[in-house]
């Protein structure tokens, strides 16, 4: 399916090399003030083309919001917003038509659906990110008022791994790295395997800041477990761990629990979420990458007829997917936190009283 959440609910379409990608967002409250400059930033902090680092595709990303604002605040209906694709090269992909491309979703897109679009991967594309940002900055600017703060960074590049967890530094770093030490080290990792025609995995490192207890709604829709739903549903993603994650396996009890004072918890192996449910703590996930899969190395590979061929790809790619993913990770852990958020309004009947009895 092409949608995502419970209340806040959001729904992308478009594909890679189509004449738009957008998103459709319902459930937002009304009355919430839209900063389309704020949603513009987000989407500039992941769009292509500006670094040397990324794909050399230019897309300027430019978002029109169509329907659900009126004079600058959300009116409680649907939000539209479109984003116009200018920069295709689909003659770049004429050569793999009839082609699979290792690594890449075109093997199985074509025996589930019998059918494909080669352009850049169609659907299963990258590109389509850009339209859940969107979505996830008008989720950024609900939890503003609540004062609550998603951020993230790259704490780790090629098996480069940070040991400092410094987000305003991310924010200045054209990688988003988290460690000032070791990002010079991280570029030299992605720049040696785009000069190789390779490329390099990565992990964003997501912080949630001020979200309130109970967030959450077990059994079957835990936060942790939506959040990780929302990470490995982003291209490219193939690990997610809350907290110490797999750390904890390997750990006692005594080593693990996160003891609790008056004034909070003494450590935060669980990543600020007991039981599926927010303990107020700061919200804490590593997610990884895998390295892109478009690389232009010659390889091995069949035919939509199963025919064994060797082939080079050619195009425009990321050589470290990781670096822009991480703002995509942002923004869904922003769109679940505020999807949890209104369901967790009715969770207590004092709060329903509360409310109609004001």
């Amino acid at each position: 399916m092409n949608s995502f959440g419970q209340k806040l609910k959001f729904s992308t379409f478009g594909e890679s090399h189509g004449r738009a990608i957008g998103c459709l967002l319902d459930g937002v409250p009304a009355g919430l003030d839209i900063d389309e400059e704020f949603i513009q930033r987000e989407l500039d902090r992941r769009k292509p083309g500006k670094t040397e680092f990324e794909t050399a595709r230019k897309e300027d990303d430019i978002v029109e919001i169509l329907s659900g604002v009126f004079e600058g605040k959300s009116t409680g209906t649907p939000i539209a917003m479109v984003i116009y694709n200018t920069d295709q090269k689909s003659k770049d992909y004429s050569n793999i038509k009839d082609v699979f491309r290792p690594g890449h979703a075109d093997f199985t897109y074509f025996y589930k659906y019998g059918i494909r679009d080669y352009r850049g991967g169609g659907r299963s594309s990258a590109r389509e990110t850009a339209a859940r940002v969107a979505a996830g900055a008008i989720a950024k600017l609900m939890l503003k008022e609540l004062n609550i703060e998603v951020l993230s960074g790259i704490c780790e590049i090629d098996g480069i791994k940070s040991e400092l967890f410094d987000y305003e530094s991310a924010k200045k770093s054209v990688i988003y790295a988290l460690d000032p030490i070791k990002e010079q080290e991280q570029k030299d990792a992605i720049l040696r395997a785009k000069n190789e025609h390779d490329s390099v995995g990565g992990v964003s490192r997501v912080l949630v800041k001020g979200a309130p207890k109970g967030l959450g709604q077990p059994l079957y829709y835990k936060l942790d477990a939506i959040l990780a739903d929302a990470m490995m549903g982003i291209n490219a993603v193939k690990a997610v761990e809350i907290g110490d994650g797999v750390l904890s396996a390997s750990l006692r009890g005594s080593q693990n629990n996160d003891e609790i004072r008056a004034d909070g918890f003494v450590t935060n192996h669980s990543g600020g979420i007991l039981g599926g449910i927010s303990n107020g703590d700061e919200i804490v996930m590593n997610v990884y990458f895998k390295p892109t899969p478009s690389i232009f190395k010659e390889q091995k590979t069949v035919t939509t007829k199963n025919e064994e061929v060797d082939f080079s790809l050619k195009g425009r790619h990321d050589p470290c997917v990781a670096v822009r993913g991480t703002v995509v990770c942002e923004a869904m852990a922003a769109l679940v936190i505020a999807d949890m958020l209104l369901l967790n309004m009715g969770s207590q009947m004092d709060r329903v009283v509360k409310y109609y009895k004001q």
